[in-house]
């Protein structure tokens, strides 16, 4: 949850706003590409072959045939150029600077950039309207793919794991969609929208395994939706927070929908001390306000299937920051050691609990105390929520380490890479949110 001395340095780079570029559609004419081997060759590709692009298209920029590394490909490639990448591992850290732009990959899984645990960032785009798409990062000393300071992003069908801050990244960013992608075995969290409100976002259809955090949204909110996406063997699930130590605090107005939530209880994974601190929930709203949780199923954690909790910050009115406002209604929520359902807030903060299926709740019963209409009726002590649980760092398991996290299975390619038009990133698609259904729990 707390920014790496890499991205305190990026917020000095330069912004591009405003401009909305015409967007180009172009269908590719592009032939079938062999896969690279394990040689790498000195241009930083490991001798992959490329696919025949059609050389009068300077749309297409295509790696290697064209040009021998990713990098070279971007910086030569202007608004509404496709790079379009052949299988092989890249050995590059990509900074983006140009706008409108797609990155593709013509195989999710063998086209692999691989930072070697020395190369800062996978790919990092500093431009509006970048979409990233059909590939992996792996091994990136801080994240795999990296979106700071734009409007307009869009990750398809990524594959980032075993990188030393965040997987799928975007910090103080606006308009964007994560979907069809995977995060794992990062120390803070697999997917992060942190910095932005409103930050007019989607998170659709993503899986997070093996991270500290499944999702970590510090001071993120506003028109942000998180659904129909898996979040399993973490420390901990999702984690939306509040922190003085990002822009835009508190965190508040996010949409958690239709997930499946459970067994966040990997005391392996690796992870930063506010993920240990986390460790052992499945949604755990951490100083936030007037967040939507609702018709997701969560189950097997040591702490609590859903928590709402205070956050202590000096900046903070009072020195902490109370979460308010928050409701969370028809959730599936079972097998939790401490609670299903918890909270720890202020008398009158507006926190409720209605139409959930669950066994236990700290306070006792929360949703006759809590209730999300009408007048609440109880005693806020019994059973109180035992925050000290998740509050002492001394007492959660030490982090694992992140060479010893197993790469994932091959993930599903995006359809037909190789000749689909492309478009750059834009409005993220809609969300009916009434229309999603509590999943089913997998077999």
């Amino acid at each position: 949850m707390h920014p790496s001395e890499d991205e305190q340095r990026d917020r000095g780079r330069r912004r591009h706003r405003g401009r909305l570029a015409l967007v180009l559609v172009v269908p590719l004419l592009v032939a079938a590409a062999a896969c690279g081997d394990d040689d790498t060759d000195a241009a930083g590709a490991d001798e992959p072959s490329g696919g025949d692009v059609d050389p009068g298209r300077q749309e297409v920029r295509a790696v290697p045939d064209e040009y021998e590394t990713i990098q070279a490909a971007v910086d030569a490639a202007e608004p509404g150029d496709l790079v379009l990448v052949s299988p092989g591992v890249y050995k590059e850290a990509v900074d983006v600077e140009t706008d409108d732009i797609v990155i593709r990959g013509l195989d999710r899984n063998e086209v692999i950039l691989d930072g070697e645990f020395e190369k800062d960032n996978g790919i990092r785009v500093f431009s509006d309207g970048v979409a990233i798409e059909n590939m992996t990062a792996r091994n990136y000393t801080t994240n795999g793919f990296f979106w700071t300071g734009v409007n307009r992003y869009r990750g398809s069908y990524l594959t980032a794991y075993n990188n030393g801050d965040y997987g799928v990244y975007a910090f103080e960013s606006t308009t964007g969609l994560f979907e069809h992608s995977y995060g794992g075995g990062s120390p803070d969290a697999g997917f992060y929208i942190g910095g932005c409100y409103p930050c007019d976002a989607v998170i659709d259809d993503v899986v997070a395994e093996n991270n500290g955090l499944g999702y970590s949204g510090t001071n993120a909110g506003g028109n942000l939706f998180i659904v129909n996406s898996t979040f399993r063997n973490n420390r901990a699930g999702i984690v939306p927070n509040s922190g003085s130590y990002e822009p835009e605090y508190p965190e508040r107005e996010a949409t958690i929908v239709g997930n499946l939530v459970y067994s966040n209880n990997n005391y392996d994974s690796p992870a930063i001390d506010s993920a240990r601190l986390a460790e052992g929930n499945g949604i755990l709203v951490a100083g936030g306000n007037d967040n939507a949780i609702e018709r997701n199923r969560v189950w097997d954690h040591d702490l609590t299937g859903i928590g709402i909790v205070i956050v202590p910050d000096d900046e903070a009115e009072g020195g902490v920051f109370w979460p308010s406002g928050n409701a969370v209604q028809d959730n599936v929520v079972d097998d939790s050691r401490l609670a299903d359902l918890g909270v720890v807030d202020q008398e009158d903060a507006g926190n409720c609990f209605a139409g959930n299926e669950f066994a236990t709740t700290a306070p006792a019963n929360l949703e006759t105390l809590m209730p999300c209409s009408g007048e609440g009726t109880g005693d806020r002590d019994e059973g109180a929520l035992d925050i000290g649980r998740l509050a002492v760092l001394e007492d959660k398991h030490p982090a694992g380490d992140i060479h010893d996290v197993p790469p994932p299975p091959d993930q599903e390619n995006m359809p037909d890479a190789a000749s689909a038009p492309w478009e750059a990133a834009g409005d993220p698609p809609s969300v009916d949110v009434a229309a999603i259904e509590v999943p089913d729990r997998p077999s």
